[in-house]
């Protein structure tokens, strides 16, 4: 067997990178500790002999040896009711960036027992750091034990339902602003279910905007985020003077309401311009394709672990990411109005 089938068959180990990159164990362990004060060509070397010896660092040894796992917990909610997974996604891109690894776990009842037993895990010397994606009492990132930070994110609540800035509903009123100025003067809006932050948040700055523009009245549909909700409610509209352009609090609300249009014989965009919210994979792919406003979630799961890390490595809090976390992306289900004007309203 020669030598370099016999490392691929057992794990490297920290000498044999040290002796591949020419330098010393002792720096190895600064590359994995992401040292800043390393050379850059020396950042390299490092890197490329950890790929070619496909090294993973012993994380039980590193443990007994620094008292440091290299392993992070996640809380999320024990009932995820509408939550998208790219949050978690985003937390793991920038835990592998630092080298640690993730543990997710979830604990029912109260936020009061979530943190009894997150202080029992941050307590037990197993993890680093608990990153609660799941609300806890308030104070709770300030009743750290001694042996782990905690850091909680305020993105989601009990059912992982938006709260925060993901309760924004702006894009709304860029959405109203843009019809209007395609031709639209009377619009639906079909909420979400009510109980969450975020349809409230979309319906208010709907009825805001509606208001402001003197597009009134501001016609408001309660939806539950199904289709069928968004399709009953395109069936309860008269047949004539009917809104002309649909604000939909979900891609699955704005596809129940293409359904319901086609089923009264209407055409999506030319008798109603439908929009939806979350860009889910298929709307790209419907015919014609959905206007809807992309959330960035992997963006609130890199911020949450970037927050985690600097408490870890006590450094300052890093500055927001640049961008926005709502995009709306225009496509082939809004257009003017029959006409190039809705029908029978006068001008705003």
């Amino acid at each position: 067997m020669t030598e370099q089938r016999a490392r691929r068959e057992r794990r490297a180990t920290i000498w044999e990178v040290a002796k591949a990159a020419g330098v010393s164990h002792q720096t190895v362990s600064r590359y994995l500790r992401d040292d800043p004060r390393m050379r850059p060509e020396t950042v390299e070397r490092v890197r490329r002999a950890v790929t070619e010896l496909d090294y993973r660092p012993n994380l039980t040894a590193r443990s007994m040896r620094t008292r440091l796992s290299g392993r992070v917990a996640v809380l999320l909610p024990a009932v995820a009711t509408y939550g998208p997974p790219q949050i978690l996604g985003g937390v793991m891109e920038v835990a592998h960036e630092h080298g640690y690894t993730i543990e997710a776990f979830s604990v029912e009842g109260t936020a009061a027992e979530r943190f009894d037993r997150v202080l029992e895990l941050a307590d037990s010397g197993q993890v680093e750091g608990v990153l609660a994606l799941a609300p806890l009492p308030p104070a709770s990132e300030h009743a750290v034990p001694a042996r782990a930070a905690i850091v909680a994110s305020a993105d989601y609540d009990d059912r992982f339902r938006g709260v925060g800035e993901l309760a924004d509903g702006s894009p709304v009123a860029e959405i109203v602003e843009r019809l209007a100025d395609l031709g639209h003067r009377r619009f639906l809006h079909v909420t979400g279910a009510l109980d969450f932050a975020s349809a409230r948040g979309r319906r208010d700055v709907f009825v805001a905007t509606i208001e402001r523009l003197g597009l009134g009245p501001a016609l408001v549909h309660e939806g539950d985020w199904s289709p069928a909700s968004g399709r009953a409610a395109v069936h309860a509209l008269a047949e004539h003077d009917h809104p002309t352009a649909v604000v939909a609090a979900s891609d699955p609300v704005a596809a129940g309401v293409v359904q319901g249009a086609r089923e009264r014989g209407w055409s999506i965009p030319r008798d109603l311009s439908v929009t939806g919210w979350d860009n889910s994979l298929l709307g790209a792919y419907l015919e014609p394709t959905l206007t809807t406003v992309q959330v960035d979630h992997r963006r609130l799961g890199r911020v949450a672990m970037a927050r985690m890390v600097a408490t870890l490595r006590d450094e300052p809090e890093p500055p927001p990411p640049e961008g926005v976390l709502n995009t709306i992306i225009w496509r082939g289900s809004t257009g003017p109005p029959r006409n190039g004007r809705d029908p029978g309203a006068g001008t705003p």
